[in-house]
């Protein structure tokens, strides 16, 4: 099976090439609903850069060096911006109903990737190497335990580390790749007071 030729197929099915690059968007597109978009977007390009750094260089690098605690800090507060911009992205798409027009799999899609965020947020406050996560991990295993999840092994620290770096890191920018692949295929969603407008056209 040709891989390249597989992806081929799947883009030019599901999308143009004005779809994939657009060159102009639509004016009801310039509001901040699309901006806590692009704002949750550019926290998680943070994430993922600051994240592949501290992984490199180590627990002792971020605790004990300036530098490392400078982009220890830089990841941590671009999960706290993540939370907040995907928070109100979502808000401002429920009052815009987002689900309208065949739309049900972004919204679903959209539902699932702050799902998968919430756990991969757990799995990181408890790699801090400190007390602090020391005693989250030890406070958590036994809800973690109830969900039938503490086969994970939630106080070693190299399986912790691996579901944080690779199994949830790797799930939520697939989901992130095909949320923005749906927006851009579907086109962004109409204002409400558009689609009424159109409905009384068409009762007329």
């Amino acid at each position: 099976m040709n891989i390249s030729k597989f992806m081929q197929d799947i883009i030019k099915k599901n999308m143009t090439l004005e779809d994939l690059l657009p060159t102009q968007m639509p004016v009801y597109v310039n509001s901040f609903a699309y901006f806590f978009g692009t704002m949750t977007i550019s926290s998680i390009a943070v994430i993922f850069a600051t994240g592949v750094v501290l992984s490199i260089f180590g627990p002792d690098w971020w605790h004990f060096t300036a530098i490392g605690a400078f982009v220890n800090a830089m990841h941590f507060w671009s999960v706290e911006v993540f939370y907040l911009s995907v928070m109100l992205h979502m808000t401002f798409k429920f009052f815009k109903a987002a689900w309208r027009d065949g739309r049900e799999r972004t919204w679903m899609n959209g539902w699932i990737i702050f799902a998968v965020s919430i756990f991969s947020g757990i799995t990181g406050t408890l790699l801090q190497g400190n007390w602090d996560s020391q005693w989250n991990s030890q406070q958590g295993k036994d809800a973690f335990n109830a969900m039938g999840l503490g086969w994970l092994g939630w106080l070693n620290y190299t399986t912790v580390l691996t579901l944080h770096i690779v199994f949830f890191a790797a799930i939520v920018l697939i989901l992130i790749m095909a949320h923005i692949t749906f927006v851009r295929s579907e086109s962004p969603v109409r204002p409400i007071v558009e689609e009424d407008e159109k409905y009384i056209e068409k009762a007329e």
